[in-house]
């Protein structure tokens, strides 16, 4: 259909955002076996766990599927290992440059990505070899750069000969629609995929994702030097507070805080991370569904566009 499909041999470029936890093998193979493209995020994985994730995903899709590592997790070396020792079809690096890793991931026929918040990083990272550039607005949900969705996909469109992909406020077809126009060849969803049948979150995460108003998923981290969206409570409340007054005991409470949110539905002790496109969603939907109905969308708009050339 476009360049997206083609390098990753799916039906529809729609990405599930790698979001730590909440990216479990069941939510991924949903993803891919609808025609997108699912990811396991294995952000806070050690490596036993994501080679048990991934035999996981092998019996529940043949379809291409991708691995999320973000190279801050300290068995980011390890995490690659895993994947090119699994065959895994697809990589998507966050928080910094994979350079050191592309050539051998080459070799193993592996696809590269990487989601990017400027244009410097991107045109590094296409230097380096990367196949797409997911480019990832200040909108979305977990850990942000400081840049729209609007400003950010029309300049790496701009400096760039690879594909990129936008993420970061879209829920709808609105949204998909306007990052189209902006030059994006394909989305990246991931509050969106929170709010589905499949997804394994607690249902406390997503009732408050149906709740949200679009001013709801407020940044905390900030003064620490890692931002992070999520969903306000009174957890965020506070952690926003103690980022000033102790910022050594705000660190501390944050630890796992995801992990209770995602698991338990700890409204006192969980960080729900959700993008500001919360505030668009207001129904639980299965992932067929919305990736169809987005995949379809894409597959029209492209065909319009040929028949005006």
């Amino acid at each position: 259909m476009n360049r997206v499909t083609e390098i990753l041999n799916i039906k529809y470029p729609i990405f599930e955002g790698g979001m730590a936890w909440v990216g479990t093998p069941k939510l991924a193979a949903a993803v891919s076996n609808a025609g997108g493209l699912g990811t396991i995020g294995a952000g806070s994985m050690t490596p036993e766990i994501l080679e048990k994730a991934i035999d996981e995903i092998n019996t529940l899709t043949d379809k291409t599927y991708a691995v999320n590592i973000i190279l801050v997790n300290p068995y980011a070396d390890q995490l690659v290992e895993i994947a090119i020792k699994k065959k895994v079809p697809v990589l998507v690096f966050g928080a910094g440059n994979p350079g050191k890793y592309i050539p051998e991931l080459k070799e193993n026929n592996i696809k590269v990505m990487a989601v990017v918040s400027s244009e410097n990083l991107a045109l590094r990272l296409q230097k380096a070899g990367v196949d797409i550039i997911i480019g990832e607005g200040m909108e979305c949900g977990g850990h942000i750069g400081d840049v729209t969705t609007m400003v950010l996909i029309p300049k790496l469109v701009e400096v760039l000969d690879i594909p990129v992909v936008a993420a970061g406020g879209i829920a709808d077809i609105r949204g998909m629609k306007a990052v189209i126009e902006l030059g994006a060849e394909g989305i990246q969803m991931g509050t969106r995929f929170v709010a589905t049948h499949e997804c394994e979150a607690h249902e406390n995460y997503k009732n408050l994702i149906l709740k949200a108003g679009i001013r709801d998923a407020i940044v905390t981290g900030a003064t620490m030097g890692h931002p992070a969206r999520v969903l306000k409570t009174k957890f965020a409340k506070k952690i926003k507070k103690l980022e000033v007054a102790s910022p050594e005991e705000a660190e501390e409470l944050m630890v796992g805080s995801l992990r209770k949110a995602f698991v338990d539905g700890d409204l006192e002790n969980g960080s729900f991370m959700a993008g500001q496109s919360a505030g668009l969603i207001n129904e639980i939907r299965s992932v067929k569904e919305i990736v169809e109905e987005f995949g379809m969308e894409f597959e029209k708009i492209l065909k319009e566009r040929g028949a005006e050339k």
